[in-house]
């Protein structure tokens, strides 16, 4: 089947800069804690290094829900059905998706990521895989509703949302998106999630700040980015990644700490960092069961059934999206 191009829902200014990119950016570095959502790591070389940390040794998340996925196709393919529409919330390479089309024989794949090179090259890899199944990429910023295409409208759907990324936000951004997830599937629809478990604080802190430095470019690839697409002057060699663990919180930190004083624009706005400040550029919650059942649960949906790794690492979970009640 030939892939098409991909709907294209990003906002952009006439010079091709992404605004809500700009304006996250210029919002974060204004603030007292400088930071930048973890969403704008994921520019095309973003992405590639992020593919690229999958395969390290320190970084179990991919390894662990793979075997899930492999592990458990039978159960998950039973409680999900067939002939769903499978849309996925930030597709990346899609190295996982085939799992899950081959378990449940979809009526269509709808993948959705901010990186539009990536995406279109991943759903082309994916359309050869699965000749007659009809691919339908679309280029949007799944943090805001997202209007699918008009094929798979009147479809039942099933939302995949993979590598615990969830994690990535505070309590009340997460619950935002899952509500957002539940207005562009719809009621009734389904929701496979990954979610990241709770465990020693040293394989935590390995996973994110490994060996061979690719998590610390992937970091310092924001810094690149904002430099190339909203005519920044930031050096680089001046910042170093730091991963850090938050107990109170139960989540791991990501930052890019000025080595030494310094002072940059972006975007024609000028910005002084001293040494040892840093740019918060990623959360990475880690979750129990009860704490991600009850964050489900706050946006709509009811959780039906929970799998883990055997070494319980990480966890799939299976929701569906319930309408609002007036009482308990």
């Amino acid at each position: 089947m030939t892939k098409p191009a991909g709907l294209k829902l990003v906002e952009r200014d006439a010079d091709g800069v992404d605004l809500a990119f700009r304006a996250d950016v210029l919002a974060g570095l204004a603030e007292a804690q400088k930071a930048v959502p973890a969403r704008w790591f994921y520019d095309d070389a973003g992405s590639q290094l992020f593919e690229d940390i999958t395969q390290l040794h320190e970084y179990y998340p991919t390894r662990a829900e793979t075997e899930i996925l492999s592990n458990r196709a039978t159960e998950i393919a039973e409680l999900i059905g067939e002939g769903r529409a499978v849309v996925e919330f930030g597709s990346g390479s899609s190295v996982k998706t085939p799992l899950l089309l081959s378990a449940i024989r979809p009526s269509a794949y709808v993948p959705l990521d901010i990186a539009g090179d990536f995406l279109r090259a991943s759903s082309a890899a994916l359309s050869e895989k699965f000749p007659g199944l009809p691919v339908l990429p679309v280029e949007a910023d799944f943090m805001r509703r997202v209007e699918l295409p008009a094929e798979v409208f009147d479809l039942p759907k099933l939302g995949f949302f993979p590598g615990s990324t969830i994690g990535n936000m505070i309590a009340r951004t997460a619950t935002d998106l899952l509500r957002t997830m539940r207005a562009t599937l719809g009621e009734g629809a389904l929701l496979l999630i990954g979610m990241d478990l709770v465990k020693d604080e040293d394989v935590l802190l390995a996973a994110y700040d490994d060996a061979a430095g690719v998590t610390a470019a992937f970091n310092l690839n924001l810094l690149a980015r904002i430099n190339r697409e909203l005519d920044g002057d930031i050096p680089l060699e001046a910042f170093a990644h730091e991963a850090r663990w938050n107990d109170p919180f139960a989540r791991i930190e990501m930052h890019l700490v000025a080595k030494r004083d310094v002072d940059f624009t972006v975007s024609g706005r000028r910005f002084a960092m001293r040494a040892g400040e840093s740019i918060h550029t990623e959360n990475s919650h880690k979750f129990t069961k009860r704490s991600g059942q009850m964050l489900l649960a706050a946006a709509g949906w009811e959780p039906l059934a929970r799998w883990t790794d055997e070494a319980k690492r990480f966890s799939l979970v299976l929701a569906e999206s319930r309408p609002p009640r007036s009482a308990p």
